[in-house]
């Protein structure tokens, strides 16, 4: 039977195989086998990038490059927006800011340029 590398979630040892992915049972995570190994990761290869791949960093103004609807709302934010004052947060939207005349919002990577 082969060896698979313990979970990097929460290191219990009763990985799977899942086609190309590994799989804990004990707490869900899923993973590539390819970055399974214990090498350190670039610290460049996780910053938070913007739609033309340029690092974001805390403090940053990026301007909206796409009309967003908001949830629950009726209002929307409209392309070429600036936001001042970014903070990049962990998770599906990885920017909290604050848009004047709508409030505090997070906004997805993938739809803001570096001012």
């Amino acid at each position: 039977m082969p060896d698979f590398p313990p979970c990097p979630e929460c290191s219990a040892e009763y990985t799977y195989p899942d086609d190309p992915l590994l799989v804990c049972p004990s707490c869900g995570h899923e993973w590539s086998a390819e970055t399974s190994n214990d090498s350190p990761q670039d610290p460049e290869d996780e910053a938070v990038r913007d739609a033309n791949g340029t690092v974001l960093q805390d403090g940053d103004s990026v301007i909206v490059t796409k009309d967003l609807k908001i949830k629950g709302a009726s209002s929307v934010v409209k392309a070429g927006t600036k936001v001042k004052k970014i903070r990049l947060v962990d998770g599906d939207h990885n920017i909290d800011c604050k848009i004047d005349g709508i409030g505090a919002m997070g906004l997805k990577s993938e739809f803001v340029r570096k001012a």
